[in-house]
């Protein structure tokens, strides 16, 4: 399996911006692909943003066009840029990976988007 580390969550207010960071301990050329869902409280979790080992991404309608997710292949690492924030993004987000038909998941970061 892979193991994850998120770090980059926190409180913001609306219309601001923050990058999340996951860090992999595997090179993230080589994972099948990797993701960030989310889960808000009450809420089931659902997928944000995903990205293959060969860069092509995928975005939730509720996030395209304000959020970006991008990988560092000599950090082994893939953020998701979150610029625009509204309160309804708010929520625990986590990183997936599918290495070998296997999805791993990190401990998650804490978003909160409120004036």
């Amino acid at each position: 399996q892979v193991q994850l580390v998120e770090s980059g969550g926190g409180l913001v207010q609306p219309g601001g911006s923050l990058r999340l960071s996951c860090a992999a301990s595997k090179s993230i050329f080589s994972i099948n692909a990797m993701g960030w869902y989310r889960q808000a409280p009450g809420r089931q979790r659902e997928v944000v943003a995903t990205i293959t080992g060969g860069g092509t991404t995928n975005y939730a309608d509720s996030v395209k066009g304000r959020f970006t997710i991008s990988g560092d292949n000599a950090k082994n690492t893939v953020y998701l840029q979150m610029n625009s924030l509204k309160p309804e993004d708010t929520a625990v987000y986590y990183c997936d990976a599918v290495w070998r038909g296997l999805h791993s998941w990190g401990q998650g970061t804490q978003v909160t988007v409120s004036s």
